[in-house]
């Protein structure tokens, strides 16, 4: 069995469509999106609303979750990483996890097969 791995990217709402297309035209046949809070350096911001100032410290992101077998790791990792960044504070993360096995509940296909 092929070792698999893994992503968590966090990015920027408005890049999902872009991320999702990018990542289709190498391949990648699945993966799994979730809307997310949190911060990291950003630390949230100051709005004005109706004259009333309000922190937000909670921002909102993406969470997309695929994953991949070792050999397209580093094309995925560049591909999300070429696709969201915009050079500013807040263009997101990807973590990298091992993973085990991977069953297709619907089949029982294990492995590289199930992805």
């Amino acid at each position: 069995m092929r070792t698999m791995k893994k992503l968590d990217a966090i990015i920027k709402p408005f890049k999902l469509d872009e991320v999702k297309d990018a990542l289709s035209k190498i391949g990648v046949q699945g993966m799994t999106v979730v809307e997310v809070k949190g911060f990291g350096r950003q630390k949230g911001h100051t709005e004005l609303y109706r004259g009333a100032e309000y922190v937000i410290d909670l921002i909102p992101k993406i969470k997309i979750e695929l994953v991949v077998l070792d050999s397209m790791l580093e094309n995925v990792i560049k591909t999300i990483q070429d696709t969201v960044r915009t050079g500013k504070i807040g263009d997101g993360k990807i973590f990298v996890y091992d993973v085990e096995d991977a069953v297709r509940i619907r089949t029982g296909e294990r492995g590289e097969g199930a992805l």
